[in-house]
């Protein structure tokens, strides 16, 4: 077996792990979002079904000042109102939004770094 085989599988892997925490980042934390009044419509565009989670856990996950940019530029509202999401989640909510976030990222960032190491014949 290849080397780029093991870290695409290994990359595979952690895709699959990000799958299972978004489902239950979704369910758990997402869905009681969605039905508090005052955070319902803070959740950024939804391009797609789903799209809301990525949102949140972005918004959980990175670092404060990134927040303010994101808020202070002329998409604002493609992206989650941090400041008010972190205010109505709990310690384990701010922690399975990061761990997801942190899976889905790393693993397609990954396979895309893989595939252009490949396309350039690092592989070889």
């Amino acid at each position: 077996m290849s080397l780029l085989t093991k870290l695409v599988g290994i990359a595979c892997a952690v895709g699959f792990l990000a799958l299972i925490t978004f489902v239950l980042f979704g369910q758990i934390t997402v869905r009681k979002l969605r039905k508090n009044p005052k955070t319902k419509d803070e959740l950024g565009l939804e391009f797609m079904s789903g799209w809301d989670i990525l949102n949140v856990a972005q918004a959980l996950s990175i670092p404060s000042f990134m927040a303010r940019k994101f808020k202070d530029s002329p998409l604002s509202a493609l992206h989650a109102d941090s400041d008010l999401l972190k205010r109505h989640t709990n310690k384990f909510d701010k922690v399975l939004g990061t761990i997801f976030y942190v899976l889905f990222m790393s693993s397609g960032l990954t396979l895309a770094f893989l595939a252009l190491l490949d396309v350039l014949g690092f592989f070889e």
